[in-house]
């Protein structure tokens, strides 16, 4: 049985969380088209349980959180894939940081080169806005690194996200063995009105060779952004609450689901942006890798100029994401405390789901 598989590797901050909900949402009509987002069933969602697999693929036990809980998750998607024809898509962006040695074990349990025909993608995206974001997420999930400190770590590349968004050195390690055109760099549009909303889903199926019509429904835009007020409330949350030492359970569900996810997201703040004196240091990595790719003749799935940061606007200010404010914490901090007093009113109501809690918090949020 012969099969195409596109591996989807990242990088973090690129859109693949949108990606992965619209291959989700149009799972029945992409398989009409022989074209398979592997699962294991109709009870667990295909995005969770390709994490539970890369993650025992990758050797990973350090995850936070009862999603850890990984063992076999790999050889049972080896095997549904395995038993697929067609095409067949396996997404996360964990997949960034692989060794040699996993992208071996992906070979070896996938036969490729035999029944399977590898080919790899990657998302990458304009550096100014995807520090931010990164940033961001490593709040979400209990970090408590200021901004600066964050940008100094990325820059001296002694951090994940650096090795993650660098894709000169992923995509080395994921094709070392591939042809070029079975490597796939799609570039994620900039922020231009003009761009229609589904362009990265296009560029997406056309890397995996098929049809963006054959998936119209479009997925999920979560994992948005914070604000810089509400980015700083999470952040002294997590010192206060020594997170980082608290994995998982009800601290991840509170903080990271219910405040990052579903109500501060939803309030209006200031974003966070790069500092203007960074962007000369941005422009030039930027371009050492756009040289990389032009010269290693992969294949291009958009403009190449989309990773190019836009110098920064001499006449808007920059603010300085660690220095917010203390009246608009206090706002953001005080919003955050409203939704936590409903959350804790309502425990008591066993028939009152999680969705349905944080649902009531974000209305009263925002005043429904």
């Amino acid at each position: 049985m012969r099969r195409r598989l596109y591996v989807h590797v990242g990088a973090p901050k690129t859109g693949t969380t949108y990606l992965q909900n619209r291959l989700t949402a149009n799972m029945a009509a992409l398989a009409e088209h022989e074209v398979h987002y592997a699962t294991r069933g109709p009870l667990a969602t295909p995005s969770l349980f390709q994490f539970r697999a890369t993650l025992d693929l990758l050797g990973r036990t350090d995850w936070r959180g009862p999603i850890a809980k990984s063992d076999g998750a790999w050889e049972t998607l080896a095997r549904r894939i395995r038993r697929s024809s067609g095409t067949v898509i396996l997404s996360h962006e964990i997949l960034a940081g692989a060794r040699p040695k996993h992208v071996a074990r992906l070979w070896q349990d996938l036969d490729v080169g035999n029944s399977t025909e590898l080919h790899v993608v990657y998302t990458a995206r304009d550096l100014a806005r995807q520090l931010p974001a990164a940033w961001q997420e490593g709040i979400k999930q209990g970090q408590r690194w200021t901004f600066e400190g964050f940008l100094k770590r990325f820059q001296a590349e002694r951090m994940w996200f650096y090795q993650a968004f660098r894709f000169p050195g992923v995509l080395t390690t994921w094709g070392a063995d591939l042809p070029p055109e079975h490597i796939h760099l799609v570039t994620v549009p900039g922020v231009d009105a003009s761009v229609p909303r589904d362009e990265l889903w296009r560029r997406f199926a056309s890397a995996c060779g098929f049809d963006p019509a054959w998936g119209p429904r479009d997925g999920a835009r979560s994992n948005r952004s914070l604000g810089m007020a509400e980015t700083q409330v999470i952040r002294r949350l997590n010192r206060r609450l020594e997170r980082s030492q608290r994995p998982g359970g009800t601290y991840d569900s509170l903080i990271r689901l219910m405040l990052a996810e579903s109500v501060l997201v939803n309030r209006e703040s200031d974003r966070v942006r790069v500092p203007p004196a960074l962007h000369p240091w941005i422009a030039e990595k930027t371009e050492r890798w756009i040289e990389w790719a032009v010269q290693s003749n992969i294949d291009v799935v958009g403009d190449l100029d989309d990773l190019r940061p836009p110098a920064p606007d001499p006449e808007v200010p920059w603010h300085n994401p660690d220095r917010v404010r203390p009246r608009l914490q206090l706002q953001a901090a005080l919003d955050a405390l409203a939704a936590m007093t409903d959350e804790a009113a309502r425990r008591e109501d066993p028939d009152l789901t999680l969705g349905a809690k944080v649902k009531r918090a974000r209305q009263r949020l925002v005043g429904q």
